[in-house]
């Protein structure tokens, strides 16, 4: 016991209090590393191809020491998860290191830089999990949404700019950051890298809309239209079939969620309104109509080189898992080595830019470091989705929607994200930890305004 202020005080009272702030202190320095590190996966493309395209090597690696930061103060903190995923992907993260250099490319570089996927950015994941509360989660919901607002005004600027002009400039200040789309317009690729960032992006950013019409107190109901309007644009300017396939399995998750809780039927028949009230509006517009047009012809010609829908499926959801499968046997046993397969581990082999293993991402895991580990890989992955997917189904029946649509583009990146590529492993580790925050969070989201 001690005086302060002439009162007796309990000195383990004090020093609980220190204690108690100097974690949040910790915990809110882990918060803002969190933020930086979603905004980089943001926007990190738009240093590499606009602002700094001289150093668009190095700023592939931007995001590494932050993530060990994070790792280490987490650490310190007790924040740092331990469970069989994050222990089983650290652990073939060290072996692969090993084995790449003695038994594999023999080059300690693109060893290093292969496994840090799994040192750094996936035990990253967890901490997310452990770190974020329900406030967090909203606060990077809403700031999401607002992004996707001047998100769609700029892709919708690359649609119609030619190849040539600045803002359709590649990494390293080269034209041409488009990829093939339809009718001669290409798919714009927004801030990111590659195109694959824009559907990625408003893939997250639809789960959020849908989820602020279920409860609309809780965002600014203007930002609620705006970004509505934003995520129904975005789907034919990005000529993109992966974002319309998402945003379908995200409404068919919210349908799903109103069957278990009927008192949601109210925000399904606002999310209606407010699509064909849009598609309605727009129909009239020659730019949205021509983007339309883009659109369908892109689709209808992929779909026919793949074999329709049917084949669109077995190829890009499980063909290249049952491959890469049943191929894993004609594959060394320790892989041709970790990093082997990713752009910046064939630029250092070989000093170009190829697909040195496979395209896809189960052939590439397993090619690189072999069937044993990387089907490991490949259990962990499905494993961790299954259990998001059952305990968000679980929340759902009990009323907490947020992350069973949240799932909806969780579950998948989880399974079928090309961590090879930055832009795919950010959104990955981002839209997982959400999931996963979400879940610890036993709040039921009751609507409040969020700042």
């Amino acid at each position: 016991m001690y005086t302060l202020n002439n009162q007796v005080v309990p000195r383990t009272n004090v020093f609980a209090k220190a204690k108690g702030a100097k974690e949040n202190t910790a915990r809110d320095r882990i918060i803002v590393a969190i933020w930086i590190y979603f905004l980089l996966v943001l926007f990190d493309g738009a240093l590499r191809k606009w602002f700094l395209p001289s150093l668009s090597g190095p700023l592939v690696l931007l995001r590494d020491p932050l993530a060990l930061w994070i790792l280490v103060t987490a650490w310190r903190q007790g924040y740092l998860e331990f469970n069989q995923y994050s222990v089983s992907v650290v652990i073939i993260g060290f072996l692969a290191i090993y084995t790449a250099f003695f038994v594999g490319h023999g080059d300690l570089l693109v060893a290093v830089y292969g496994s840090r996927i799994f040192l750094l950015h996936i035990p990253m994941i967890f901490v997310i999990a452990r770190v974020l509360n329900q406030h967090d989660i909203l606060k990077i919901g809403r700031w999401t949404v607002i992004i996707s607002i001047p998100m769609t005004m700029l892709i919708i600027t690359q649609f119609y700019s030619p190849q040539t002009a600045w803002i359709n400039k590649s990494v390293g200040g080269e034209a041409g950051g488009g990829f093939s789309g339809a009718m001669n317009f290409f798919r714009p690729p927004g801030t990111f890298s590659f195109t694959n960032g824009t559907s990625l992006f408003f893939n997250l950013a639809g789960c959020f809309v849908i989820y602020f019409w279920f409860h609309v107190k809780q965002i600014e109901r203007y930002l609620l239209v705006a970004g509505s309007i934003a995520i129904l644009l975005a789907i034919p300017f990005s000529i993109s079939r992966t974002l319309l396939f998402q945003l379908v399995l995200s409404l068919l998750f919210a349908f799903i969620a109103i069957l278990l809780n009927p008192k949601y039927t109210g925000g399904l028949i606002l999310i209606i309104a407010a699509v064909f009230g849009t598609f309605l509006v727009l129909s009239f517009t020659p730019y949205f109509t021509t983007a339309t047009a883009a659109f369908t012809s892109r689709f209808e010609s992929a779909n026919a080189t793949e074999g329709g829908i049917n084949g669109v499926f077995m190829d890009r959801f499980l063909g290249g898992l049952i491959q890469a499968i049943m191929l894993s046997s004609d594959q060394p046993f320790f892989g041709n080595g970790v990093g082997m397969g990713t752009n910046v581990g064939s630029m250092l082999l070989t000093g170009g830019r190829q697909f040195l293993i496979a395209e896809g991402e189960w052939g590439r895991i397993i090619g690189e470091i072999g069937p044993i580990f990387g089907l490991a890989i490949v259990f962990l992955r499905f494993k961790l989705a299954i259990k998001m997917l059952v305990m968000s189904l679980n929340k759902a029946r009990h009323g907490v929607v947020l992350p069973w649509i949240l799932s909806s583009v969780g579950a998948l990146s989880i399974t079928h994200a090309g961590w090879a590529q930055p832009t795919s492993l950010g959104f990955c580790v981002i839209t997982t930890g959400l999931v996963l925050a979400s879940l610890n969070n036993h709040s039921d989201y009751d609507d409040h305004a969020i700042a």
